[in-house]
């Protein structure tokens, strides 16, 4: 939906609704730089305000700018924040995660979670992840509380895959394998707020 995604007030303002079209019930927004930015090694941030509610599942991600080690996963992905059901079963905690290894289904993913210091509902916080060659560290306003540096490709050898470049994403999603469906106690619209994306890169 082209009105689910604006900018406003200075931010970038994601809003998932509670209306139906094309067979769906809910209406959201995916942003991608897909072959408009692409970016391999380096730092990328985003402050962002998070949705909370059952069935809720705001991201921030990267995806391979090209399949070189076959389609998802064997090409990887790399999730920087993920938070789902916020102030409800998921708490205040997100979520820092890598898929890899084959293509489905023969895929398989490593991650950790970590509870924000304060409301991500509420407040903004940086979400980043710092990514070398053979390791990538997760980060929540500059504390570090996880570091991956063993991953794996069918499609080539370590450390592929996570020596392409890859594009960024944000968005909210609604429902599920992840967080389920929203139930009578989810609010709508829910938005999450983008106050700014960087990234520090030395290898374009």
């Amino acid at each position: 939906e082209p009105d689910s995604a604006e900018l406003g007030g200075g931010l970038l303002v994601i809003t998932a609704r509670d209306e139906a079209t094309n067979l769906f019930n809910y209406t959201a927004a995916r942003i991608n730089t897909r072959d408009r930015f692409a970016f391999r090694y380096g730092r990328v941030e985003a402050r962002i305000r998070l949705p909370g509610g059952q069935g809720l599942w705001p991201a921030f991600w990267l995806l391979p700018q090209d399949d070189a080690y076959g389609t998802w996963a064997a090409s990887g992905e790399i999730d920087i924040m993920e938070a789902v059901n916020l102030g409800v079963s998921g708490n205040n905690e997100v979520h820092g995660t890598i898929h890899y290894g084959g293509e489905w289904p023969n895929n398989t993913f490593t991650g950790n979670a970590y509870t924000v210091a304060s409301s991500a509902t509420d407040e903004f916080h940086v979400y980043a992840i710092e990514w070398d060659a053979d390791e990538i560290r997760w980060y929540v306003d500059d504390v570090m509380y996880a570091m991956q540096n063993a991953w794996s490709s069918t499609g080539g050898p370590y450390p592929a895959p996570f020596d392409q470049q890859f594009y960024i994403l944000l968005n909210v999603a609604v429902g599920g394998n992840f967080p389920g469906s929203p139930d009578a106690s989810t609010v709508f619209p829910v938005t999450m707020e983008v106050d700014y994306v960087r990234v520090y890169s030395g290898n374009l």
